[in-house]
This record gives C-alpha cells, structure tokens and sequence, in this order.
C-alpha cells in the first residue's frame, strides 16, 4: 500500500488494519559517471514497494536527502546536516504514530555509516516518547551477500556491481553505459578536505560485471531479507 496513492478514507481504514510501515530513505547523491543521483532512493523505494505487495503493509514516500559526506564534493550530491536528516525522521514517524502506526522500518537504500548511525539516533531519540512504538534500521547492503550469490565483486558498494545491476533492471533507460573500477582508500582516522583526490571517480566497486538478470536476482534476496526483517520487528513481544 503506497501512502502517497491513497486517499484520506483509505488511509484511515488501513491504520485499522495494519500497523507497520516502511519508510524508504535514500538520497540526491553522485553515482559515477553512468548511473542517476537517484539511485539509492529508487532502490530503496522499488524495494519497500515489492514488499509491501507480499505482506499487509504501508509504504511511506521516500525521503529524497541523506547525509553524504565522502561524496558530498562530487557534482550533483546534495548532502543534508545530521541534525536537519534527524529532525525530518522524527516528525515523520512521530507523525504517522500520532496516526495509529507503531512498527516502523527505516530501509535506506544510502549505506553512509554517520547517515546510518543518524537513523539510528533518531529512533533511540523518540522511543521514551513514543511507548508502542518497535523501530528497525536497515541498509541495502544489509539485505544482499557481497560477495554472493548475485554479486561477484569483493567490497562492492557504490555504482559499482550491485547498484548498476539494480539500475539496469529497474530504470534501464536511465543507465549511461558503464565506468571504470574503482577501489578508493582514504587515510584511516584523518578527516581529508579533499575527499575528490581519494575518490575521482565516485566507483566503489566493478560495474562492468553488471547486468539486469543479477538485478532482478538482487532484488529478489533484499526482498526475501526485508520481510523476514519486518516479521521480526511485528513479532516483538514488547516494543
């Protein structure tokens, strides 16, 4: 059930009835030179969406900025301040619990680990607020084997394997052919100004073993992952 589809009456029947919803974070942000800055919130709103037409669910519109700082020099990023992507997280879900919800997955299709610890605080935040309330954080790369099965390259992350894979069965017709392999290294524990001359690129893997077959297939283990996930969250005892 896609929350920006329904109407009013609709809405408030299915709070009736269904009391858990994901809520699709992702971000504006580079991904090479042949993949869309919408890549990360495409994939984790197709993801919520499929889904949701497996199990009784809502489906929030996704949130369009993260936090993205190893990126944030590359054209096109638009990156936003942890206490701005905090803030916004918490009036939405606080929102929709005013509302009757009370399970809430966040499922980021961008994997930044201060984007992800972002989420993460912001749910501790609310939980002495919000007393039924049970919450998950989960990224992509939480939900697929890398390498595995559907993804050949050691430490793929970003528009490389994976990403270009789910690009190009999802939005075929956005991909612009593929880029070079890249395996960037910054220093450890020095927070560099200059984060384009350790990532001139914006790869962080190999897209050109990529195809829309292992897309498919990717996206049918995050979804398998994402319900056994959600499962667990409604299946708690006690939020």
């Amino acid at each position: 059930m896609l929350l920006e589809a329904m109407t009013m009456p609709a809405f408030e029947q299915a709070v009736k009835e269904v009391k858990g919803v994901i809520i699709p974070v992702g971000s504006t942000e580079e991904h090479g030179r042949h993949l869309p800055l919408g890549t990360d919130t495409i994939h984790a709103y197709e993801l919520a969406a499929k889904a949701g037409e497996r199990m009784p669910l809502l489906v929030a519109p996704p949130i369009w900025y993260g936090l993205c700082r190893s990126t944030s020099q590359h054209p096109g990023t638009i990156t936003i301040r942890s206490a701005t992507l905090k803030a916004l997280v918490k009036d939405v879900i606080t929102s929709l619990y005013e509302q009757g919800l009370r399970r809430f997955l966040l499922l980021s299709g961008h994997a930044g680990g201060t984007h992800i610890s972002t989420l993460v605080d912001g749910c501790e935040e609310l939980m002495p607020h919000l007393p039924e309330a049970s919450f998950a954080v989960a990224s992509v790369l939480d939900l697929v084997a890398v390498p595995g099965p559907n993804v050949e390259t050691e430490g793929d992350s970003h528009a490389g394997e994976m990403e270009t894979s789910l690009m190009q069965h999802l939005r075929p017709d956005w991909v612009q052919g593929t880029a070079p392999e890249e395996y960037p290294r910054f220093p450890k524990n020095i927070i560099v100004r200059n984060k384009r001359h350790y990532w001139p690129g914006g790869v962080w893997g190999d897209p050109s073993k990529a195809s829309p077959e292992k897309g498919a297939a990717i996206m049918e283990e995050e979804v398998e992952r994402l319900l056994a996930l959600f499962h667990e969250l409604e299946g708690l005892e006690t939020p």
